[in-house]
């Protein structure tokens, strides 16, 4: 029975690129997608509440655009892309993410000089968040 399961993931492999496998998981699952929106979402807010730092647009569009492409390169279609994009429920938990994602990073919301120290300790440390900002 093992050797039969084997056999058929090999067969699955061999007919199918391993992007077509990881496409039959939701988008909103695969973690460097997932996880690439809310460093995003985590810069916007950090640059948004904090008057001393500001996003990098540019790069973090490109960022973006890159996150798209890798998603197609795992197998997703521009629809299954499009409507992850623009999901608002999904949205929604996203932002929910990021921000509970700064609380334990220190950020404080009523204090928006919270936002700068880890606005500038996410600078300093060269995290994904950080090289988003400045």
């Amino acid at each position: 029975m093992k050797r039969l399961a084997l056999l058929a993931a090999m067969a699955l492999a061999t007919v199918f690129p391993a992007g077509h496998l990881v496409a039959q998981t939701a988008l909103k699952n695969v973690a460097e997608i997932r996880d690439g929106i809310i460093y995003v979402g985590m810069a916007y807010e950090i640059s948004d509440k904090c008057d001393s730092i500001s996003a990098r647009l540019f790069r973090g569009l490109t960022y973006l655009h890159s996150l798209r492409s890798r998603a197609r390169a795992l197998g997703y279609s521009e629809a299954e892309i499009d409507a992850y994009i623009n999901d608002e429920a999904e949205k929604d938990r996203l932002e929910a993410i990021a921000r509970a994602q700064l609380v334990r990073l220190g950020v404080v919301p009523e204090q928006e000089e919270s936002y700068c120290t880890v606005g500038r300790a996410q600078i300093a440390a060269n995290t994904r968040v950080g090289w988003l900002l400045r």
